[in-house]
């Protein structure tokens, strides 16, 4: 039989048995709970500072998206260690794996403090791209006192990382349970002036958030010394310049690629913002739903990378390719779910975050279009995350340029402004970039997993 032909017959018998499921599921499982977790500091801030005023949510809302946008190359730079980290366990490489570690931590720090000062002239910049004097008045304040806290952010997402790669999760979850406690009191404290506390307003709120990130990242530490110890053992050849660039090299476009992600939700969340603090907060109340059942692909995605990684580094291409479709069953699976919650009940779901009935009606009119892209967004960021776990990140990155920044945003804009269908239109033109991204990642991942899957080396 030519060889291409017994490629594609076992790809076509290549189904997950009880075991991958099994397995999948188990590692899968923590890793959500972490992400929804992560997801909900944020669902937090915006449902505690809604009830202050639709100003501040709007606020809040447009100073997230910026947050998010100037961090996510940092934590595409973490995700893009994944491989190296995951085939180092499957190899049986500890050696390989501190030094990835190590390296991921100098990078860490330069991002950090790039980050960091980023968030610096966050109102300014606000303004000179067009956002409301009221919306960009409270984004800046609460940009600004966060801004300490990208270290911690990224310091916390590089030791998950390296943790999650071995399996282990428990204080991973204890950690950032903890902190979501720690950040509904503070916040509902320091917004509104309990408990003897002063009346902060929204940058109480984003106090709480600098706290909640400094106790994550120390929490997790603590709780996982013993593990983490051996990695801060330093190596000399961390410090090696070549194999830091082919780690950077490797990493980027995975930083690229979320920049470009969050890059089309924010140009649509300034859109949004033009049209008023009712639009930006509608916006930011279907955002937060979407982006909080998307944590739940995305942490399948994670934990599909994770066990690919190990069975490419172990040497066994088979099992990665029967996890791979496992991991696309269980993602899209749940997205689908979702879906139907999210077209069935958007008044009962909007209602959760503000009072404002103009808002309210709005955001009842978003959630559902948010429904209806669930299952693109579910199939396209398990590929990406498996993608990732044979060590292609550079593929979703051009994915990412196309289908958001060629297809989507122009859709976006057209439904909008060119058929006036407004906040609507905004979404609808989202769901054309998610299906398109959706689509070629599936092909990409296909077209991968009949060929053959090797370890990165980094010396």
């Amino acid at each position: 039989m030519p060889a291409l032909s017994r490629a594609d017959a076992s790809f076509r018998v290549r189904l997950p048995g009880r075991d991958e499921l099994r397995r999948l599921v188990a590692l899968a499982a923590p890793i959500v709970l972490v992400q929804v977790a992560l997801m909900a500091i944020g669902v937090e801030d915006c449902m505690i500072v809604g009830r202050f005023s639709a100003a501040a949510l709007a606020g809040v809302a447009i100073g997230s998206v910026y947050f998010f946008t100037v961090s996510s190359f940092g934590f595409g730079m973490v995700l893009g260690l994944e491989p190296l980290l995951s085939q180092a366990v499957g190899a049986g490489d500890s050696e390989g794996f501190a030094r990835a570690f190590q390296r991921g931590l100098l990078i860490m720090f330069v991002l950090g403090t790039v980050t960091a000062l980023a968030m610096l002239p966050s109102e300014q910049i606000l303004l000179r791209v067009g956002q409301p004097a009221v919306i960009a008045g409270i984004a800046g304040p609460y940009l600004r006192v966060q801004a300490p806290s990208t270290y911690m952010l990224l310091l916390f997402s590089l030791m998950r990382t390296s943790l999650q790669s071995r399996g282990i999760t428990r204080p991973i979850v204890l950690t950032i349970v903890a902190a979501n406690v720690l950040n509904i009191v503070l916040s509902i404290a320091l917004v509104f002036g309990h408990w003897g506390l002063p009346r902060l307003g929204p940058v109480g709120s984003g106090i709480a958030a600098l706290v909640a990130r400094y106790f994550m990242a120390g929490g997790l530490l603590v709780l996982a010394w013993s593990e983490l110890r051996p990695l801060l053992v330093w190596r000399r050849e961390s410090l090696a310049w070549a194999p830091l660039w082919q780690v950077f090299r490797i990493g980027s476009p995975v930083g690229l690629q979320l920049v470009l992600e969050f890059g089309v939700f924010s140009v649509i969340g300034l859109v949004m913002g033009h049209l008023g603090p009712t639009a930006a907060a509608a916006h930011q109340i279907a955002l937060n739903i979407a982006s909080l059942t998307y944590m739940v692909p995305l942490g399948v995605g994670t934990a599909g990378s994770v066990l690919v990684g190990r069975s490419i580094g172990a040497g066994d291409p088979a099992t990665a390719r029967r996890f791979a479709v496992a991991a696309l069953s269980v993602g899209v699976g749940f997205m689908a779910c979702s879906a139907l919650v999210l077209v069935a009940a958007p008044a009962w779901i909007a209602e959760a975050y503000t009072n404002d009935a103009a808002t309210i009606a709005l955001a009842a009119s978003l959630i559902p279009i948010a429904g209806v892209f669930q299952i693109f967004d579910g199939a396209q960021v398990v590929s990406i995350g498996l993608l990732r776990g044979t060590g292609d990140t550079r593929t979703p990155m051009i994915v990412n340029l196309v289908g958001y920044w060629l297809v989507g945003l122009p859709l976006s804009l057209w439904l909008a402004r060119g058929l006036g269908l407004g906040p609507r239109g905004l979404w609808w033109g989202v769901v054309g970039g998610l299906a398109a991204v959706a689509l070629i990642v599936l092909i990409r991942l296909r077209a991968r997993m009949r060929g053959p899957l090797e370890r990165i080396r980094i010396h």
